[in-house]
């Protein structure tokens, strides 16, 4: 096979995965003419229409799915070795991607790495905050961070944070005009902060339990965020009701700019855990920064 191939090939990987030249593009480092013109020469050689292009998407054909499925996990899989190298170095390097959201990374990953990153100064750490569940292999993310439960059992998980414990709070001004609600059910008269998540662009329902009963509740409101920073700030404003994590309003709570109701329908829930492929090869830097993260570790 000619060097010219296989670099074709990582090109056309990179669009099938991405669903998009403009993206590939982004990630490869090139212009998306020129993306596009190296994978029409690879259709051309190979006799083969590999994509399907419209206006509004891009995706493989069946020979293109073929070639994906054939040629991306075999090529994954020598990038790792090559990675892995730098476990030879006599100090460990690279760029380590992590998908999570903002929550985990205030609570858990910069307390960690704010000791960690200084005695590895050729280890870097790129944080990507995403709400949605990103599937991290084929957005060549090197792990992710979520709450216990979303993890998928195909995955590693290493938990990095003790347990959770959400917190539904409100301004004493918004309870100037309204009745705190006694039952999670009592939120719909309410006017409630909601949190846009981008899977399916669907609003997240809040989640309660109380002994064996577990409700999902999707409340109303005239706001909608798609983080929890600004939904605190709207909250401390007097806006309507927030459900957030409990460590974010504890401060606000004692200080007596936030009313908390309905905790007894908020118990703990498993805390942050990393998760990787259980295939992934890791390099030295990767190990260490597991190790740095690990909870009780």
């Amino acid at each position: 096979m000619r060097q010219t191939d296989l670099n074709d090939i990582m090109a056309f990987l990179a669009v099938a995965r991405a669903r998009s030249f403009t993206r590939a593009a982004a990630q490869l480092g090139v212009s998306q003419s020129a993306l596009s013109q190296t994978v029409r020469g690879l259709e051309a050689r190979l006799g083969l229409r590999l994509l399907t292009r419209t206006t509004r998407s891009v995706a493989p054909t069946e020979a293109g799915e073929r070639l994906l499925r054939a040629a991306g996990p075999r090529l994954d899989e020598i990038g790792a070795e090559l990675a892995a190298l730098s476990e030879l170095r006599d100090k460990p390097a690279g760029t380590i991607r992590i998908t999570t959201h903002d929550h985990a990374v205030r609570s858990v990953l910069m307390p960690a790495l704010q000791k960690f990153l200084p005695e590895y100064p050729d280890i870097k750490v790129e944080l990507v905050i995403d709400y949605g569940l990103t599937d991290i292999v084929a957005e060549r993310f090197d792990a992710g961070v979520r709450a216990g439960e979303m993890i998928a059992q195909d995955m590693v998980a290493v938990r990095i944070g003790p347990d959770l414990r959400s917190a539904v709070v409100g301004a004493p001004a918004y309870f100037k005009t309204r009745p705190a609600p006694k039952t999670p059910q009592a939120l719909t008269a309410h006017n409630c902060i909601n949190l846009r998540l981008p899977t399916l662009g669907g609003l997240y329902a809040w989640e309660f339990a109380k002994g064996r009963r577990e409700l999902r509740v999707r409340v109303e409101g005239q706001l909608i965020f798609n983080g929890s920073a600004p939904m605190l700030d709207a909250a401390l404003a007097g806006a309507g009701l927030a459900y957030l994590p409990e460590d974010d309003v504890r401060s606000h709570l004692a200080a007596g700019r936030l009313v908390r109701v309905l905790s007894d329908w908020c118990p703990p829930y498993p805390g942050y855990h990393l998760y990787y492929p259980s295939r992934r090869q890791p390099t030295s830097a990767f190990s260490l920064m597991v190790n740095a993260l690990r909870y009780g570790g």
